[in-house]
């Protein structure tokens, strides 16, 4: 009773310094102190800094300097590095290539091998993103068009094998640190330059129409690709809330759910990983191809970079489902004949994803293009390697951050809140630092912070990137107070065992205090 009469006194004191800021005319030291003073924020760790960029003080410190766990602040260091060194107008090419001919009556006498080059949106995401997340058009539509090329260039049949081909970037799906729990879902979908529908099935789950039958069970895009153990029941109507599970090991293809879903229930929808894009790929264009009447007598298969093959400086590749791949040519090579290829918006359009929803794969496939476009290769070190050279630009030390991933679903991450107020700082003065601070989510109107600050004076103010794991919260990013100085900021939390809401308003009152800032002066 007295440990829940501390929250409730806790939860208090952290809305009231929300919602009532204008009340309080301590400095802002002392308002942010008195936050993390509460008991329950106490016994973490936070680290926070807030620095003027039009004066360049800095207004607020607490453990500034030390190392704290970033979650998808992470995201912030590979999106800054790809702004400088990328640029916004890179474009991704995926092709539908061959080493053969077709004929007259049109049968290929090769292998069908569609490239892929790290594009992230081939699928059916809107872009530009606006406001929130959009799905209008098919998640495959990408491979159809690509399908829709190559019957139109007469196409009927193909003597060899339908190849996937992801060797652009190494087989390394997952990142160092990464849990276990993460890989089943869409936010930890395996990394792959050939990537559709963001390396994702949907699962949709209904009822059945009576109490006591197995609830309906619908999978898009290619609902064949996995095996379907269903054993989700119906209760009858006001039984509770669902209860639904799903499990896959690693390595197979078998989904199983289980669980109860009442009659009235207006159905659950999740979002899967694929084990590998790749086969995935061969598998589902293969079977495109067959629903246009194109016949393929070959088989499918898939053609990978092992990063061994690169530490050590060999051309080996992978090939799964039959091997052969001595039938391809090392991994880079253009093979003679573009049967069909499919351009990307700029780079500039998946930036804004990145921030704005803090899409993990887009992320990872980030780095790696870093690594392959600027460094010696398209491998998660690689594009490490790179992301250190830049910030050694920005005046950040070696000793201030340690990365494993690009999207910050790594636990070994550590980064300090003065080197991201750092970075920040740097990014304000380079000639792309607005589009940077743009593709940040905006308190209470998009991405990530929709529904924080709404309808409080510091909506519209903050343009900042959100992360959290479990036990961890942060938010960083850049604000305007209410007297228009202009501010980066960092504020960090690790350790905590407070729900994730609670852990939010403490750092939203914090950015709160600071927007607030004298604004009757």
């Amino acid at each position: 009773m007295l440990r829940r009469r501390s929250t409730l006194v806790a939860a208090f004191a952290v809305l009231l310094a929300i919602y009532a800021p204008a009340a309080d005319k301590r400095s802002l030291a002392s308002r942010i102190d008195t936050i993390l003073a509460e008991p329950d924020v106490a016994r973490s760790f936070w680290g926070v800094e807030v620095v003027s960029l039009d004066s360049g003080k800095t207004l607020y410190a607490h453990d500034a300097d030390k190392l704290f766990t970033p979650a998808s602040n992470t995201k912030l260091f590979t999106t800054a590095t790809a702004f400088a060194l990328l640029g916004p107008d890179y474009r991704f090419h995926t092709t539908v290539e061959t080493a053969g001919t077709i004929d007259k009556h049109g049968r290929l006498d090769s292998d069908l091998v569609i490239v892929g080059r790290g594009d992230p949106n081939l699928s059916g995401r809107t872009l530009p993103y606006n406001l929130r997340t959009e799905r209008k058009l098919p998640p495959i539509i990408a491979l159809e068009n690509l399908a829709d090329q190559l019957v139109d260039k007469g196409l009927r049949y193909v003597d060899g094998d339908i190849v996937a081909d992801d060797s652009y970037y190494a087989f390394e799906r997952y990142g160092e640190g990464w849990a276990q729990d993460d890989l089943v879902w869409e936010w930890g979908a395996p990394v792959s330059a050939l990537t559709i529908n963001d390396n994702v099935i949907f699962v949709n789950i209904l009822p059945a129409d009576r109490a006591g039958e197995r609830a309906f069970v619908d999978i898009n895009p290619f609902p064949e690709y996995y095996k379907v153990d269903n054993r989700v029941m119906t209760t009858p109507s006001g039984t509770g809330p669902r209860k639904i599970f799903i499990n896959r090991e690693p390595g197979s293809n078998t989904l199983t759910l289980w669980g109860n879903i009442p009659v009235d229930d207006q159905g659950a929808n999740e979002g899967l990983s694929i084990e590998d894009p790749a086969d995935f790929t061969a598998k589902l264009f293969r079977m495109l191809l067959e629903k246009r009447g194109v016949v393929v007598y070959g088989k499918n298969r898939t053609h990978h970079t092992e990063l061994a093959s690169l530490s050590t400086f060999s051309v080996t590749a992978m090939a799964s489902a039959g091997g052969g791949s001595d039938r391809l040519p090392p991994s880079g090579t253009r093979l003679p004949l573009v049967l069909g290829n499919y351009d990307s918006q700029p780079l500039s359009a998946d930036l804004r994803v990145i921030n704005k929803v803090s899409q993990n794969l887009h992320a990872e496939l980030l780095l790696r293009l870093l690594g392959k476009e600027k460094g010696n290769g398209g491998t998660i070190e690689g594009g490490l390697e790179v992301e250190r050279s830049f910030l050694a630009q920005a005046d950040l030390r070696p000793e201030e951050y340690m990365f494993y991933d690009g999207s910050g679903l790594s636990r070994q991450n550590l980064v300090s809140p003065h080197a991201i107020v750092k970075l920040l700082t740097y990014a304000s003065k380079q000639p792309w630092g607005a589009s940077f601070a743009d593709s940040f989510p905006v308190s209470g109107v998009d991405g990530s912070l929709v529904e924080r600050f709404s309808k409080t004076s510091a909506q519209g103010r903050v343009h900042g990137k959100t992360g959290s794991l479990d036990h961890v919260n942060a938010l960083s990013g850049y604000l305007t107070t209410a007297k228009g100085e202009h501010l980066a900021f960092a504020i960090l939390s690790n350790n905590h065992n407070l729900t994730n809401k609670h852990a939010i308003e403490v750092i939203d009152s914090i950015v709160q205090a600071v927007v607030d800032e004298n604004k009757k002066k």
